[in-house]
């Protein structure tokens, strides 16, 4: 049985920060959680990340934060090639327990809050990646460094919010069981039909009982999380090179009505599923 896994990320007492590189076939792929904060650059590769109450594709370049305790997870495609991110681990309190508080370092209030509910980076990630590339052969004292210029650049960036729920969340040991169970099942059959019989079957749940633990934990249903999942491989369908048509890209994303496709991806996109394609082809030119 999956589950949401607690993490202590491995460290010595020399080392205040700990940046890691994942450079492989795919990432850790078991939902987890830990204290530190996540500090992401995604170098090359594509999937899905799952985040709490929300899912959001990733690709080559795309940076995020994910919060302290927040149960998170980094799906890779299959069919894709290589996967390579950098990682930087950190507390608000991995130089002393005062020392964000002083005077100079309160214009990073905000990005300790808004790392909450996580951060997707839209700006500055060129700049970010660098800092970030940099950080994995540099000295202690410069790691430091970069570090908080890693920091207050972030802040200065256009950023979405990745959750509705803000972390640390309490989360039982049993309920982590069932929501890492709950979300590789879909993560793995989200083409397929999937039913409310069958998912609370594999949670081992009747229905209404899934129903209220699945919406307490999420702050939505089940199905509007499955019909998210689906949207966003939708939109790495669409943005990929293939020559897929739009019905056919429906029915890979678990859609078996093309009108209800159109209907929910601009409902959840504010653009048609065509209108979407030929802004993604347009900034491509």
């Amino acid at each position: 049985m999956k589950k949401a896994h607690s993490f202590n990320i491995p460290k010595t007492p020399a080392n205040a920060l700990i940046v890691q590189e994942d450079h492989g076939s795919r990432f850790y792929d078991r939902l987890h959680l830990h204290e530190e904060i996540q500090l992401s650059c995604i170098l090359e590769g594509r999937g899905k990340l799952l985040v709490a109450d929300s899912v959001h594709s990733y690709s080559s370049g795309d940076i995020f934060v994910i919060g302290s305790q927040c149960p998170h997870v980094f799906r890779s495609d299959e069919e894709q090639g290589t996967s390579h991110m950098i990682s930087i681990f950190f507390t608000r309190y991995s130089f002393g327990p005062e020392f964000f508080m002083i005077p100079e370092m309160q214009s990073l209030s905000a990005f300790f809050a808004a790392s909450e509910q996580g951060i997707q980076l839209k700006s500055n990630k060129e700049t970010i990646r660098k800092h970030c590339e940099q950080i994995l052969s540099a000295n202690r004292f410069d790691r430091f460094l970069l570090f908080l210029k890693l920091l207050k650049r972030i802040s200065q960036s256009d950023q979405l919010p990745l959750c509705g729920l803000s972390y640390p969340k309490k989360i039982s040991t049993t309920a982590g069981d069932r929501m890492g169970l709950i979300f590789d099942y879909v993560m793995h059959n989200f083409q397929q039909e999937i039913t409310l019989a069958d998912i609370s079957e594999k949670a081992f749940m009747t229905p209404e009982a899934f129903c209220r633990f699945f919406k307490k934990r999420t702050n939505k249903t089940f199905f509007q999380f499955l019909i998210e999942l689906r949207i966003e491989h939708a939109c790495q369908l669409l943005a990929s090179e293939g020559s897929l048509s739009i019905s056919e890209i429906a029915d890979n994303s678990g859609f078996r009505s093309i009108s209800n496709f159109n209907r929910m991806f601009k409902k959840l996109k504010g653009l048609t599923p065509t209108a979407y394609s030929h802004n993604l082809r347009s900034r491509s030119l």
